[in-house]
């Protein structure tokens, strides 16, 4: 039987008022809403008989700039005529479902409009829906509240500043893990610890490993100390983690002090989860994709700036005998240099975190608005929303996890195989480049990554979406990869023309892929969870990291013994692995296995 509007009229009073006395909690807007209700409810010049229920939406900021927008459906199976946008989020009703999303109270700046026709003449603000009946009301003292008000003062523009120091933050963290890749082969053979040429690969795995087994032993440990007491104090303790331990392994002269050192900076350095979750909430909506691949740029940028410093700087007194002496510290210490040029970064850095601003909401209002709600939701049976369950509940995340891990674990396997195939000899298939010709090779990478994120992902990300791009940059790579094996079969210009090119394509299609499945995990979880949810990505991920080195360094030493294989070279084997890898990550970026939002589009 049908609802009559009279008894809409007086559920939409109930709800209403304990909407506005009990979750709100701002008493100077009870005397603005209510005679609003009360017209729109009583249909006060609604005229023939369109009496539109009332349908409010509430685009309360969840710390994100809007990227949560909350829609309140008032009536019983409502349908507005027209759409109402909040920030980038378009919000309409459906006749097929019905929600009163419990997230009204988590944050007290909250616009209501209404999609009634006569709103304009109520004091509304014309076809889009009106203008706000509050401004955006915030605790003061509390530093989310000041970022929503420094973003919602800047109209939209970029915030460049804030951006700038997620990059050098970002950067100053990513350069350890990969500076030692072009002397790790050297390192292992100084340290006299392999008893063949052959088993050099195997050990340098484990040392590489040892980086990611630290971080996936900590990773949520350090993303619930960013939800618990801000995202700035764990930026800055991983940075110095990095100033502090990335010097001693430098100085390190055995291999267990080498593996240690890695494994403890591993451990402290906890800066991805908070950082990803930052650059996200330092922006608007229709800037969040460009926060977050400005983590990404910066992180890939690292990785591959990181070997090319390695390749320079590791023995110093061999390659500038003219500068650094045999005798000095650099030539007792011949890996001191890079490392120690790290952790000078670092230490910069460092020092400009103190004028990095907090983005965590330090104020009680979100735990007072859930238990109203969750009063209320006992009343309706229809309430519903996939974000309030926990991370192990909220499938659209769980889903992005495994290509999120498998893309970790190419790309690491990958820099480690890039410079211990480059460096090898020519009768193992390499390609008998010093240290310092791989550092060339992915400088130039990096140089190109870096004009890729600043000037053309963001119109891929427009064009694309985070889905497309990540399926696209997938398939691009395995291409790409697909052509080393057969480099080894070139030299001279035609040799650098291949190599640098396969190395810049191969760095943009794998950082358009990561970010995009990054965009995918953020934007399925609301903010008192995101550095929870990123700090179990991360450990997630850092076991898969943990994993390739130690994989790849155990397969490209079978690779040198069965190079002379008549049914598959060993150096064909290695890249086929890699390949691998990816189209499993590839697969899982498509449905079933990848679950994502329900969003419903507006007609």
């Amino acid at each position: 039987m049908a609802t009559s509007y009279s008894q809409k009229g007086a559920y939409t009073r109930r709800i209403c008022d304990e909407l506005l006395t009990k979750v709100m909690c701002i008493p100077e807007t009870l005397g603005v809403i209510r005679p609003l209700v009360d017209a729109v409810v009583e249909g006060e010049g609604a005229g023939e008989a369109e009496a539109v229920p009332p349908v409010f939406l509430a685009a309360g900021v969840v710390g994100g700039a809007g990227e949560e927008a909350k829609l309140l459906y008032i009536a019983s199976k409502a349908q507005p005529s027209r759409c109402y946008k909040a920030g980038s989020i378009s919000a309409h009703s459906s006749q097929r479902k019905r929600y009163i999303l419990p997230y009204i109270a988590f944050h007290p700046s909250i616009l209501m409009k209404s999609t009634h026709r006569n709103w304009e003449s109520m004091g509304g603000g014309g076809e889009e829906g009106g203008a706000p009946l509050l401004a955006a009301w915030s605790w003061e003292g509390c530093p989310g509240c000041a970022m929503e008000r420094r973003k919602e003062s800047c109209a939209g523009r970029i915030p460049y500043t804030e951006l700038f120091f997620v990059g050098l933050t970002t950067l100053a963290s990513s350069l350890p893990i990969t500076c030692l890749f072009p002397f790790m082969y050297f390192m292992v053979r100084d340290f006299h610890i392999a008893k063949t040429e052959e088993d050099i690969g195997s050990y340098a795995g484990f040392l590489a490993s040892s980086y990611m087994v630290g971080r996936a032993c900590s990773a949520i440990f350090w993303g619930i100390v960013a939800d618990r007491i801000g995202r700035k104090p764990v930026i800055a303790f991983s940075i110095l983690s990095v100033v502090i331990f990335n010097t001693l392994f430098g100085l390190c002269t055995e291999y267990w002090m080498a593996i240690a050192t890695r494994l403890v900076l591993g451990s402290l350095n906890g800066l991805l989860a908070p950082i990803k979750a930052y650059a996200i909430e330092v922006c608007q909506a229709e800037h969040q994709a460009l926060g977050l691949s400005v983590v990404n740029t910066a992180w890939g940028f690292g990785l591959v700036i990181g070997p090319a410093l390695g390749g320079y700087l590791a023995q110093p007194a061999e390659k500038y005998p003219q500068t650094f002496s045999k005798d000095s510290v650099f030539g007792r210490f011949p890996y001191l240099l890079p490392s120690l040029g790290v952790s000078l970064f670092a230490a910069i850095v460092l020092i400009s975190c103190i004028w990095l601003p907090e983005t965590i909401h330090k104020h009680g209002i979100r735990e007072k608005g859930i238990q109203i709600v969750k009063s209320l939701a006992s009343e309706e049976a229809y309430w519903d929303s996939p974000r309030k369950k926990s991370l192990l509940q909220n499938w659209p995340w769980m889903s992005t996890m495994v290509p999120y891990c498998l893309f970790g674990l190419h790309d690491t396997a990958y820099s480690e195989i890039l410079s211990l195939w480059a460096v090898s000899d020519r009768k193992y298939g390499g390609l008998s480049f010093s240290s310092e010709d791989i550092g060339e090779v992915l400088a130039v990478a990096g140089a190109s990554l870096l004009v890729y994120q600043l000037f053309i992902y963001r119109w891929v990300h427009k064009f694309l979406g985070p889905v497309i791009s990540a399926r696209v940059g997938s398939a691009l790579s395995i291409l790409i990869v697909s052509t080393y094996p057969f480099m080894t079969y070139l030299s001279g210009a035609k040799l650098s023309l291949a190599l640098y090119s396969a190395a810049m394509m191969r760095g943009i299609v794998a950082i358009t892929a990561s970010t995009g499945v990054c965009l995918l995990q953020n934007s399925a979880v609301r903010q008192e969870q995101r550095g929870t949810a990123n700090g179990v990505s991360t450990t997630a991920m850092s076991f898969f990291k943990a994993v390739a080195p130690v994989g790849a360094g155990i397969l490209f030493s079978w690779a040198q013994k069965h190079q002379d294989s008549a049914f598959f070279p060993g150096d064909q084997v290695v890249f086929l692995a890699l390949n691998l890898v990816q189209i499993l990550g590839l697969i899982f970026t498509f449905e079933p296995f990848l679950v994502l939002p329900v969003v419903e589009e507006c007609s």
